[in-house]
């Protein structure tokens, strides 16, 4: 029974493994790209912070077929004394 109990927990650990294998071999040409070029860099500034080059015009088309999510907060009421 032990032994049985070790297998499976061996292919479990396998699979892990190679998710994991995965993610770093991922990772580490995401890491040789940044090192290399300016491409990697240029597009994580464009996506993550939303820069654009100089001399640049930046357009936004909003898909009218899904509806928009309006959030809004209470306001605040003040008393006054």
């Amino acid at each position: 029974m032990r032994v049985w109990q070790l297998d499976e927990q061996l292919v479990q650990r396998q699979a892990e493994n190679a998710k994991l294998k995965e993610r770093n071999e991922a990772l580490d040409a995401e890491v040789s790209d940044l090192k290399t070029g300016s491409e990697a860099i240029e597009e994580r500034a464009r996506n993550e912070l939303g820069m654009i080059r100089q001399d640049e015009v930046f357009f936004q088309v909003l898909d009218h077929s899904k509806p928009a999510i309006i959030s809004s907060s209470p306001t605040k009421t003040t008393s006054q004394k």
